[in-house]
C-alpha cells in the first residue's frame, strides 16, 4: 500500500481496475476484498487528509488517543464481519458501560436491576424488579410499550419514569424536537433490561476495542500491493457523471467505481441537501487520571450537551496525570458549513429525496454506492462492514 497527499502528476485512472472514493470502512473493505480476490489494481481517494472515516483516531497534545469524530465501539453479532476485520487487528475484551446522569445519580442505561434500586430506592426497587421477572422473565430487553400494555400501575411508573427521564429530554437535545413530534413507535421501542448486566451491547459475543487504534487496522487493511490511497482528493473533481457511464478525468472508465460519499453532494445538492444532524465536538483535557467511571456518561435531563465520553476508559490507555473528555452538541447539519454529516434524520419526504438521487446513479453501468452516507442510512460499524463484504461479493462473482 501507498498513501500519498494529493494525485501524482500524469495520474491515469485507466492504469487500475477499480476506483474506491472513500477511506471509511465501506470504501476500505471493497478495496481490499477486490484486490485480494480479484487481483485488480485499486485506487481509493479520500477527500480527507487520513484514512479511516469517522472511525479515524490519533494521539492529542497530551499524548491520550482520542476519536476525532466521537466515540466508536466494536461491537459485532455478525461472525463474518468479525472473522474479515480481525484479520487486521486484535482486540481488547473491553464491554462498554453507559450510564445516565439523573439529577446527579449515575444509573446504568439500558435502565437495569440496579437502575431500579437506584431510582425508586432499594425496598421499591427490587420489587419492581421481581414484578418485571414474573412478567417477562429474567435477561430481558423489554420495550416500555410492554410495560404499558400489562395495565398494571407500577410497571407503568417504570414506564414513565424511563421515559421521562432517560429518553424524552434526552432526544429533544439530539434531534431538536418536542415530544408531539417524536414518532410514538420509537418512544415505545426504549428498553428496560431485566436483569443485571449493564454492559451496553449485551447481546453482541464480539465487542472491545482495537488493541492499537482504529486507524492501525486501517493501515493494515488497505496494506496491499495492488492498493493505491490518495488522500485531500475530493472526488467531484474526477468524476463526470453521464446517465449510463461515468468519466474519470475527463475519459471514459471502463473499470469499477465504488462510491462511499453523500449522493447528493456528488450531483452539487441540485435537487437540494439531505437533512441530517451533526455533532460540535468539544474535546477538553483534565489535570487528572480519570473524570467518570465508565466510558460515555449520557446526560438525560440537564446540559445543553448530549454525552461525555472519558477515551482512557475504553481504550485502557495510561497516561497519568492526564485525561481527554469528549462532550457532544447536537445541532442541525448545513452542508455548506464543512460540518460532518452524523445522522440520518429518516422522515418520509427525505427517503424519496434520497431515492432520486439514488436513481440517478442506477443506469450507469459498474458504479456502485455503499455506505452510512452514500446509502443514507444510520450503520454502526459491522453494518457498514457487512453491507460492503455483500457488495464486494457481488462484483467479485461478476467478474469470475
Amino acid at each position: 500500500m501507498s498513501i500519498q497527499s494529493g494525485l501524482p502528476e500524469g495520474f491515469n485512472p485507466q492504469s487500475y481496475d477499480a476506483l474506491v472514493v472513500g477511506a471509511g470502512y465501506a470504501g476500505a473493505v471493497c478495496a481490499r476484498r477486490l484486490a485480494e480476490a480479484c487481483g485488480y489494481k485499486v485506487a481509493v481517494v479520500e477527500k480527507r487528509d487520513h484514512i479511516a472515516g469517522n472511525a479515524y483516531d490519533c494521539e492529542d497534545e497530551a499524548g491520550v488517543l482520542i476519536h476525532k469524530y466521537g466515540p466508536h465501539i466494536y461491537h459485532t453479532t455478525n461472525e463474518r464481519v468479525h472473522e474479515f476485520l480481525s484479520r487486521f487487528t486484535e482486540w481488547t475484551d473491553y464491554s462498554h458501560k453507559v450510564l445516565a446522569n439523573i439529577h446527579g445519580t449515575l444509573m446504568p442505561v439500558p435502565f437495569n436491576h440496579k437502575s431500579l434500586k437506584l431510582a425508586f430506592g432499594e425496598e421499591k426497587g427490587e420489587r419492581l424488579y421481581q414484578k418485571l421477572v414474573a412478567s417477562f422473565g429474567q435477561d430481558k430487553k423489554v420495550p416500555i410499550m410492554e410495560l404499558r400494555e400489562k395495565n398494571d400501575p407500577e410497571l407503568s411508573e417504570v414506564a414513565d419514569y424511563v421515559y421521562e427521564n432517560v429518553f424524552l429530554h434526552y432526544t429533544m437535545k439530539q434531534w431538536d424536537k418536542t415530544p408531539d413530534q417524536i414518532d410514538p413507535a420509537v418512544m415505545g421501542r426504549v428498553p428496560v433490561f431485566v436483569g443485571d448486566d449493564d454492559r451496553y451491547f449485551p447481546q453482541a459475543p464480539h465487542q472491545g476495542m482495537p488493541k492499537v487504534s482504529f486507524t492501525d487496522l486501517f493501515e493494515h487493511m488497505l496494506d496491499h500491493d495492488l492498493i493505491s490511497v490518495f488522500t485531500g482528493v475530493d472526488a467531484r473533481d474526477l468524476l463526470d457523471m453521464g446517465e449510463t457511464s461515468v468519466k474519470v478525468c475527463g475519459k471514459p472508465f471502463g473499470g469499477e467505481v465504488i462510491y462511499t460519499g453523500a449522493l447528493d453532494q456528488l450531483f452539487n445538492l441540485d435537487l437540494g441537501g439531505l437533512p441530517y444532524r451533526t455533532v460540535d465536538m468539544v474535546f477538553e483535557t483534565l489535570d487528572q487520571d480519570q473524570f467518570q467511571p465508565v466510558g460515555t456518561v449520557n446526560y438525560t435531563v440537564s446540559e445543553d450537551f448530549t454525552r461525555i465520553t472519558e477515551f482512557k476508559n475504553m481504550t485502557g490507555q495510561v497516561v497519568p496525570g492526564k485525561t481527554t473528555i469528549l462532550k457532544e452538541y447536537s445541532k442541525p447539519y448545513d452542508p455548506t458549513s464543512g460540518a460532518t454529516p452524523y445522522y440520518v434524520i429518516n422522515e418520509p419526504e427525505n427517503i424519496e429525496l434520497y431515492k432520486k438521487y439514488r436513481a440517478r446513479v442506477e443506469g450507469i453501468l459498474n458504479f456502485h454506492v455503499v455506505g452510512r452516507l452514500a446509502e443514507y442510512r444510520y450503520y454502526d460499524m459491522d453494518g457498514v462492514t457487512l453491507s460492503a463484504l455483500e457488495l464486494s461479493d457481488e462484483i467479485i462473482s461478476n467478474n469470475h
